[in-house]
């Protein structure tokens, strides 16, 4: 991982005479998430970095930049019961966001598996799969990591208002097309950054 940002916001808590935990209390974290950003161990979710900048006196467009070059690959999932369904998505997810890790699941249980062992930035949920449903899988995902986007996909139009119940980002009809998902992006709760969009 690139430790520009971790380098940097050392240097600026220092330079302002602030230890790890008076920084903490100000931004209502505990020290040791400070010192997880400051060794390049974590990065702070995007709404945290406006909070720092103001805190530190800083322009915020510097600390998105520098965010932006310390992050790893941002993972995206789809789920969809359908296989065919499923291999289009991955084409336009992989179109809209070329530097971000992409996986498909067929299977509920093996997403849920895999977002226990990495941080999901994305996850494009069918809502009808099988004898499983989205609405839950999305509840399990938020359980998991309650930072990861949530964008339903689905055929039918009655779902949305359950849809819009969950903690989802965002609701898009099928077929996934890259102007729906590019639109999608930019309204995500967690912007990430993954490079060939405006996210």
């Amino acid at each position: 991982m690139n430790t520009s940002f971790a380098e940097t916001l050392r240097k600026l808590r220092e330079e302002r005479g602030l230890s790890q935990i008076q920084l903490g209390k100000k931004l209502f974290v505990n020290h040791s998430t400070i010192a997880r950003w400051e060794n390049g161990t974590r990065l702070p979710d995007t709404t945290m970095i406006p909070r720092i900048a103001n805190c530190l006196g800083v322009n915020i467009n510097t600390l998105f930049r520098l965010a932006a070059q310390s992050e790893e690959s941002p993972r995206v999932i789809m789920v969809d019961d359908s296989r065919i369904v499923l291999s289009e998505g991955l084409s336009v997810l992989r179109e809209v966001l070329p530097n971000a890790e992409i996986n498909g699941f067929v299977w509920p249980q093996d997403a849920i598996e895999y977002a226990g062992k990495n941080r999901i930035s994305l996850a494009v949920l069918d809502i009808e799969l099988g004898a499983s449903n989205g609405i839950e899988l999305c509840n399990t995902l938020l359980e998991i990591n309650p930072s990861t986007n949530v964008v339903f996909l689905t055929a039918y139009p009655d779902y949305s208002l359950d849809a819009w119940k969950s903690k989802a980002s965002g609701f898009i009809l099928k077929p996934l097309t890259p102007e729906a998902m590019r639109e999608q992006l930019k309204k995500l709760r967690y912007p990430f950054f993954a490079g060939g969009t405006d996210a």
